[in-house]
């Protein structure tokens, strides 16, 4: 890579440092109330620990069951997905010149060596790799969640054990979505560096413009306004 990357323009360093902070700031903040209100993510902390106090109490648990099924099915898609996505990647090494030249045939595009096209690529292959392992680490997760509803008696349970198992399971099931999360904001900032292939400056607005999408969800969305807890 450090060979590789040796060809990158100041621009494009500018990009990549840009596209991490941007990631990196995004991640820290997101999960903590914002200019007064909560994002979707930390509402959603909540609602999960009320649907596990509401599971423990259900003498039939299936419903559960079947929804946790569910969110594993999307999870799992995701990391199939992802593998067949950084075959692709490594697939387009192989035909790096002609993609090479078809991109750069465009009038706006900038130009840029062979070195640096294949570092770009890598980078997004790494970007791949990490959504992939988020994705598993949150199926992993969701597995112990369902080992923890089947470890749970038959309702009714006393208060205090119902409440200590309600916040293990709505912990786990929030570290699941987390790391679910973690893998979608991959695919986004690597939507995002697609444009890096036209111009380090597209890059730049790309990522720009993809943080704002995933705000505006977390902050100002008709989804975030429904799961949000009513003021007090």
């Amino acid at each position: 890579i450090d060979a590789m990357t040796a060809d990158f323009t100041a621009y494009d360093f500018l990009a990549l440092i840009w596209c991490v902070l941007l990631w990196l700031g995004y991640a820290n903040l997101i999960d903590k109330p914002l200019w007064g209100r909560p994002s979707l993510n930390s509402a959603m902390r909540g609602r999960r620990t009320d649907w596990m106090r509401q599971l423990i109490r259900r003498e039939n648990r299936m419903p559960d069951v079947v929804l946790i099924g569910h969110l594993m099915q999307s999870v799992s898609f995701f990391a199939s997905a992802t593998l067949i996505v950084v075959a692709a990647l490594l697939g387009a090494l192989g035909a790096l010149d002609q993609i090479r030249g078809a991109i750069e045939d465009l009038h706006f595009t900038a130009a840029s060596s062979r070195a640096a096209w294949q570092a770009k690529l890598l980078i997004m292959i790494a970007l791949f790799v990490y959504a992939f392992f988020k994705f598993s680490w949150s199926l992993r997760q969701w597995n112990y969640c369902c080992v923890l509803i089947g470890g749970i008696p038959a309702a009714p349970l006393p208060e205090a054990e119902a409440e200590a198992a309600a916040a293990r399971m709505g912990m786990l099931a929030s570290s699941a979505a987390i790391n679910f999360n973690g893998g979608l904001r991959a695919y986004y900032f690597a939507l995002a560096m697609l444009a890096w292939f036209i111009h380090p400056w597209a890059f730049i607005a790309a990522a720009l413009l993809v943080l704002a999408v995933l705000a505006r969800r977390q902050l100002l969305s008709e989804a975030a306004r429904a799961i949000a807890p009513p003021p007090l």
